[in-house]
């Protein structure tokens, strides 16, 4: 009996340990991301890929102690929509936003979180003036930029396809204009000697592309590059056309827009694209890194799949601002801000990481292809 006393005291001592850490405010993060329309599914998934890293954060301490607390809001792919929930998560007292699926909104929401003092980091958004340092001085992306993208696309046309005839399908805005740039710009620097055939545009929104696909058959191309960041809608419907129109030379999609969930419901017509990306669950590096295994394991627990790349850039992006919070002690914006500008960070979702010091972290980029509806690395 005197035992079991003992165990029971220092049973209710710990609990009252840990009720207390618990008993504090929470730290609240903010997350903005499409969760309707047709980038809803995918930023849906984001947001609960952050979720789970916040769960794997508390269960090892927290942040400063203190529980980390999710606010998750809709920026309905519109900017407009996006400064209106900046604006309510400054008046909900959050210490970080993680924002970005669609660079015009991440564009409209920087200058708003800047001036309320709030650190921003952006997850997915790709277009290049977002670390230009005007919206946000203390700017932080964990996706791969246009011009890398660029690079690797250009890479791909010049040295291994050879093509001289290629064709452009491109999103009217930030993203999509300036991913096209960035290709047309590393090409030039490669030096490389081609005819643009084809170059048709069109708004995020759009899901029928077969006129501007009729176009660009007509063209003949060689290479054809569809850059569509809507991974719920637009970019599966771009696939399934262009097999429909019997589109001719070699379909390639702009880095980072082929998740799972798009060749799912291309169906078989994503069968031979080519593409690349920075994160693959089962791939190595990735499929090897216990953290990265850790965070594959709690997705599945928590929400029934595996995660994609922008689940893992969210969830990453977290990650590292409670490494610099909890190794600075303070929530600091600009002193967070940089300790990421700039720094490297070990044993992350996205392994040994580190940041260039405008805030953009180094990407390494797999080549790939589709076939029978799975990613295949390109030798």
């Amino acid at each position: 009996m005197k035992q079991f006393r003992q165990w029971a005291s220092a049973l209710v001592v710990g609990l009252g340990f840990a009720i207390g850490a618990w008993a504090q405010p929470t730290v609240k993060v903010g997350v903005i991301f499409p969760l309707s329309g047709g980038a809803g599914p995918q930023g849906q998934h984001v947001s609960n890929a952050i979720q789970t890293m916040a769960a794997l954060i508390n269960e090892s301490g927290g942040v400063l102690g203190r529980k980390i607390e999710i606010i998750a809001r809709d920026d309905e792919s519109t900017p407009a929509v996006g400064v209106s929930r900046a604006n309510e998560m400054i008046a909900q007292g959050v210490s970080v936003v993680i924002e970005g699926w669609n660079s015009p909104v991440t564009l409209a929401m920087q200058p708003v979180l800047a001036r309320a003092g709030v650190l921003d980091i952006t997850a997915i958004s790709k277009a290049d003036p977002i670390l230009s340092g005007e919206g946000n001085p203390f700017a932080i992306r964990l996706n791969s930029s246009n011009s890398q993208d660029g690079s690797v696309i250009a890479n791909y046309i010049a040295n291994i396809a050879k093509a001289k005839r290629v064709a452009f399908v491109t999103q009217n805005d930030a993203y999509g204009n300036g991913a096209q740039a960035s290709i047309e710009l590393e090409l030039k620097k490669l030096n490389y000697s081609y005819e643009k055939v084809a170059e048709e545009k069109f708004p995020f929104t759009q899901a029928d592309f077969r006129v501007a696909l009729t176009n660009v058959k007509a063209a003949n191309p060689e290479v054809t590059v569809a850059i569509n960041a809507n991974e719920g809608l637009g970019m599966p419907a771009t696939i399934r056309q262009a097999r429909q129109s019997r589109l001719g030379g070699v379909f390639i999609a702009a880095v980072g827009t082929v998740a799972p969930s798009v060749i799912q419901v291309a169906g078989d017509a994503a069968n031979g694209l080519i593409s690349a990306d920075i994160y693959f669950p089962d791939v190595e590096p990735f499929a090897s890194n216990p953290v990265n295994k850790r965070f594959v394991a709690k997705s599945q627990e928590m929400f029934k799949y595996t995660p994609d790349k922008f689940m893992a850039l969210g969830a990453s992006a977290l990650q590292i601002w409670a490494m610099a919070v909890n190794e600075l002690k303070t929530l600091d914006r600009e002193a967070v801000a940089k300790r990421i500008r700039g720094g490297q960070f070990k044993g992350t979702v996205m392994g040994d990481v580190t940041f260039e010091p405008n805030g953009q972290l180094r990407s390494n980029h797999l080549l790939f292809t589709v076939q029978a509806g799975k990613i295949t690395m390109q030798k």
